[in-house]
């Protein structure tokens, strides 16, 4: 079978076991829309869940993965606005409780409920719909591009970063890192008007992307007689080790804005406390998109200020979906943004 058939889903029983079968659509209840997924993005998390290296309380399997999507609403609940129906979507993965102090600070990826997320805890948009609460729905203009728009939800994280670091137009900002969450943190900075716009990798292979997305500097970190600048106003570190967060902040004058949204192997080598204080370091962090984050994100995506097509290389089925996880896995650099199409 080449394709997977309509209505099927992805489910992935235990660690390294998986099958495709039939999806049965869940009707909405109160306050929940039904959405057909147009496209489902693949992450390293999706990969942590297939091999069982996630975080205990992390997820709960058998399980449908798939937390960054898009698609069309075709259903509404009771207590839903029926203008919902027909709209193009994507959608928030947390699933916040509403009522405790975080959720009502709009915190709510820090919900004291505790953790529950779409693709992980609850089913995932790797199936032909998903049924979740409309409350975490953000409608695309009817123009948007949903395959371009399955790439949101990374784009979210970042614009959680964008808002933390508070760019001004005319500062110099920075980027460290080169994935698809550096590439969005590229887009998001140039769209504020900066002075400078450099970025630290460490695939030379990224440097035409960059400048696509509107870096003015590209340097590599192990690139002979590249010595880093150390006076940037706010740096954004997307590479997730322990020496990224290092030389992001190693970029900074002092008294500037560090916001870090990689998370290292456990137990890595961090900064230096001394150094930030001495610095006056302003030093913020990122664990996934709270509302106004998914808000901005929209908002310049349809404004046409962040273009995800470049970063994705290959749509696959919902059947191969194993060859996607390798995909994603195998550090080639010719493998950006992988998609299943349900």
């Amino acid at each position: 079978m080449s394709s997977a058939a309509p209505g099927s889903q992805v489910v992935v029983e235990a660690p390294g076991t998986h099958r495709v079968e039939a999806h049965t659509p869940r009707e909405p209840g109160p306050g929940e829309a039904l959405v057909a997924v147009h496209a489902v993005g693949i992450c390293g998390s999706d990969r942590e869940v297939y091999q069982g290296n996630r975080p205990e309380g992390y997820v709960r399997y058998p399980l449908t993965p798939g937390h960054e999507w898009s698609g069309t609403v075709s259903q509404v609940g009771p207590g839903v606005p029926a203008s919902l129906v027909g709209r193009k979507v994507v959608g928030e993965g947390f699933r916040n409780c509403q009522v405790c102090d975080r959720c009502h600070a709009g915190e709510t990826t820090l919900c004291t409920d505790g953790y529950e997320e779409t693709g992980f805890t609850q089913p995932g948009a790797m199936a032909a719909t998903l049924t979740l609460p409309a409350r975490l729905l953000h409608a695309l203009p009817d123009d948007a591009d949903l395959t371009a728009a399955a790439l949101l939800e990374p784009a979210a994280c970042i614009a959680a970063a964008a808002l933390k670091g508070n760019a001004q137009p005319g500062e110099r900002v920075a980027v460290v890192g080169t994935g698809t969450l550096g590439m969005f943190a590229v887009q998001f900075l140039h769209a504020i008007s900066p002075s400078e716009l450099l970025v630290v990798g460490t695939r030379n292979d990224r440097e035409a992307l960059s400048r696509q997305f509107g870096a003015t500097d590209f340097r590599t970190k192990n690139a002979e007689n590249s010595e880093l600048p150390d006076d940037f106003d706010v740096v954004i570190e997307t590479a997730g080790s322990a020496s990224a967060a290092r030389t992001a902040a190693s970029l900074l004058r002092r008294g500037g804005r560090l916001v870090l949204t990689g998370i290292p192997a456990a137990g890595a080598e961090g900064l230096d406390p001394t150094d930030l204080v001495v610095r006056q370091l302003e030093v913020h962090t990122v664990f996934g998109a709270p509302p106004d984050a998914w808000a901005h994100t929209v908002r310049v995506f349809g404004a046409g200020l962040l273009d995800p097509l470049p970063l994705i290389t290959h749509e696959l089925p919902l059947t191969e979906f194993p060859q996607a996880i390798e995909l994603v896995g195998a550090g080639d650099p010719k493998v950006g943004k992988v998609l299943l199409r349900p």
